[in-house]
C-alpha cells in the first residue's frame, strides 16, 4: 500500500504543501521521522447542557510538583473511574489490539475526541504504535533479516483553536494493549522509581507510576504529555494533562441490537488493509483537559472513538465526524470517510467510502454493499457525500475556512509522518430522507447543521477536486451482503480467532 509523500510535498494544492524556506519540515519529514444503557422509559439519556469552565493555572517549572497539586485543588468537575467491565454493552467488534505478534509490517492507530460547544473547542487524542514485533530501533542486522521497519509510540492532540501536541518514542517497550478490549496505554516517562503500568490501574496509581504517558478505556481516559520538538510547521502547544470518563450512548449499530463491524465481516481477516472500526459513535464524557496551562471543565460533553491497523494508511482518502448538532431533538452522530486502498495480490486500487448516522436509537447505514456512496472532496475547504440503501437517502455537505492543522499518519515511505490536514471547525448540514419506490427522495426525516465537524483529508496526490464513487468487486459486494457472525464462528475455534475480536 502506498501513500505519495514525495507528491504531497510538492503539490502547491496539496493539503499538507509545505514552503520550500521551510528547511527544518523537509529534514524531519525524509530523514527523522520514522453507556449509557438503552431505556425505553428514559429514552437514551440525551444530554444535558455542559458546563465548561476555563481557569489559567500555567505551571512553575522550578517547583512542578507544588503546582500540580495547586493545580489539582483548582479541578471542580472530579470524574468517576469505573474499571472496564466484562462483556460491556454497546461493545463493537474489533475493539482489542489487533498485533499478533509477527514481523510483518504493520501499525495499530486509535483516536479519541471530546467537543465543548459552550466554548466551540475540540480535543483529539491520536494514538499509533509502529511495528511492535521491534520494541527499539533496528539494529543493522534486524533490518538486513526483515528490511527496513520504523518502529515507535505516538500521541498526538489537536485542541483548543486547532493547537497542536505531539510526543513521539521509538521506542515500544513501555506499551500495552488488550486483545479483547478496547483498554491501552503506554509510558513515555515513568514517576520515580516506578515501574511503568503494563494494563489498566486506577487513576491514582496511573498518577503515581506514570510521568508522562496515557491510558485509555471505552470508560476513562487519562494522561500527561510534553511536546518533544518535532513538529515546526504548526502552532504547539508545551503540554497538555486530561482526566474524564465517558458513558457511551452509540456504538455502531441500533442501540438495541448487536453492534456491528465498519467494514463488515471481512474485516476480521487480514485483507483489505486498512480495517477501520468506530468503537463509539457518541459517547457523554465528563472531567478536565489542561491544555498548555488552561484548564478546560466539562459534563456531559459529547465525544467519540474509532482506530484502524494494517500495514498503513490509505494512498489518499477523507473523512467527516460530528456529533454535536442543531435542528433535531436528541443526540445524532456522524461519521463519513473514503480513501482509495490497494487490494490484496492485485496491485491495483478501489474507491471504498460509507457513511453511518446514528439518530433516535437507530442506526442509518450507507456502505458499498448496500448502495452506491459518491463524493466531490477539494484538496481542502469543501467536502460533499451522498448515498442511498434499500430504505434511505442521506447527503452531507461541510465547509472551512478554517487553514487545517496538519497532523501525522503512519506511513510506509517516513513512519509517523505528516500526511493529512484537519479541523474541528467544518460548517456541516446532515440529511437524510426516506426512499421512495422509484429511488427518489420521500419524506425527511433528519435535517440537522453543526459549526463543529470534524473534517480531514489525507494521502495524495491532491493536484485537484476527487470526484469519484464506491466501486467495489460485485463478488466482494455479495459476500458482505451475507450474514456471517464471525465472532460467533470463531468463537467455537478459538485457535482460529484473530486478535481484536
Amino acid at each position: 500500500m502506498e501513500l505519495n509523500v514525495s507528491s504531497l510535498i510538492h503539490n502547491q494544492n496539496s493539503a499538507i504543501h509545505v514552503s520550500s524556506s521551510n528547511q527544518l519540515f523537509r529534514n524531519e519529514l525524509f530523514n527523522s521521522m520514522q453507556g449509557v444503557r438503552f431505556d425505553r422509559n428514559n429514552k437514551l439519556g440525551f444530554r444535558k447542557v455542559s458546563r465548561i469552565v476555563a481557569v489559567n493555572v500555567m505551571s512553575n517549572e522550578e517547583n512542578l510538583v507544588k503546582e500540580k497539586e495547586k493545580e489539582q485543588k483548582k479541578v471542580s468537575v472530579n470524574p468517576v473511574y469505573i474499571p472496564t467491565p466484562p462483556n460491556r454493552e454497546l461493545r463493537t467488534p474489533h475493539s482489542g489490539y489487533h498485533f499478533d505478534g509477527s514481523a510483518r509490517k504493520f501499525f495499530e492507530g486509535w483516536y479519541f475526541k471530546v467537543a465543548i460547544p459552550e466554548r466551540r473547542q475540540s480535543f483529539c487524542f491520536m494514538y499509533s504504535v509502529e511495528n511492535p514485533a521491534f520494541q527499539k530501533k533496528l539494529s543493522t542486522l534486524e533490518v538486513a533479516t526483515h528490511g527496513p521497519r520504523f518502529t515507535g509510540v505516538g500521541a498526538q492532540i489537536l485542541g483548543a483553536d486547532d493547537k497542536y501536541i505531539c510526543q513521539f518514542s521509538e521506542e515500544s517497550k513501555n506499551f500495552w494493549g488488550s486483545r479483547h478490549e478496547l483498554v491501552l496505554g503506554s509510558t513515555f516517562k515513568a514517576g520515580e522509581n516506578m515501574t511503568p503500568p503494563n494494563r489498566e490501574v486506577p487513576p491514582q496509581e496511573f498518577r503515581d507510576r506514570v510521568s508522562e504517558g496515557f491510558q485509555v478505556s471505552p470508560l476513562w481516559h487519562q494522561g500527561s504529555i510534553q511536546d518533544n520538538g518535532r513538529t515546526s510547521y504548526a502552532e504547539t502547544v508545551k503540554s497538555a494533562r486530561w482526566e474524564y470518563s465517558t458513558r457511551p450512548v452509540y456504538g455502531w449499530g441500533d442501540v438495541s441490537s448487536k453492534q456491528k463491524a465498519t467494514a463488515g465481516w471481512l474485516a476480521a481477516f487480514p485483507v483489505f488493509e486498512p480495517h477501520w472500526q468506530i468503537c463509539m459513535a457518541s459517547g457523554l464524557s465528563t472531567g478536565w483537559i489542561e491544555w498548555d496551562g488552561e484548564l478546560f471543565e466539562f459534563e456531559n460533553a459529547p465525544s467519540y472513538s474509532e482506530k484502524n491497523w494494517g500495514g498503513a494508511f490509505p494512498k489518499k482518502w477523507f473523512w467527516v465526524q460530528c456529533n454535536n448538532f442543531e435542528g433535531a431533538d436528541g443526540e445524532i452522530a456522524l461519521t463519513a470517510a473514503g480513501g482509495l486502498r490497494e487490494l490484496p495480490g492485485l496491485k491495483s486500487f478501489e474507491n471504498a467510502a460509507l457513511i453511518g448516522v446514528h439518530y433516535g436509537g437507530v442506526f442509518y447505514e450507507f456502505v458499498p454493499w448496500k448502495g452506491v456512496v459518491s463524493w466531490e472532496i477539494a484538496p481542502w475547504g469543501y467536502w460533499r457525500i451522498s448515498a442511498d440503501n434499500q430504505s434511505h437517502k442521506v447527503e452531507l455537505e461541510a465547509t472551512t475556512k478554517d487553514p487545517g492543522t496538519t497532523l501525522r499518519a503512519p506511513t510506509l515511505e517516513a513512519g509517523l509522518a505528516p500526511a493529512c490536514k484537519d479541523t474541528c471547525y467544518g460548517d456541516l448540514r446532515l440529511r437524510i430522507w426516506e426512499r421512495r419506490y422509484d429511488g427518489s427522495k420521500g419524506k425527511i426525516i433528519l435535517d440537522a447543521t453543526s459549526n463543529m465537524a470534524a473534517v480531514e483529508v489525507g494521502g495524495g496526490p491532491w493536484f485537484n477536486t476527487w470526484k469519484g464513487e464506491t466501486s467495489s468487486p460485485e463478488l466482494i459486494n455479495r459476500a458482505l451482503n451475507f450474514p456471517v457472525d464471525v465472532e460467533g464462528i470463531l468463537g467455537l475455534v478459538p485457535f482460529l480467532k484473530p486478535p481484536g475480536l
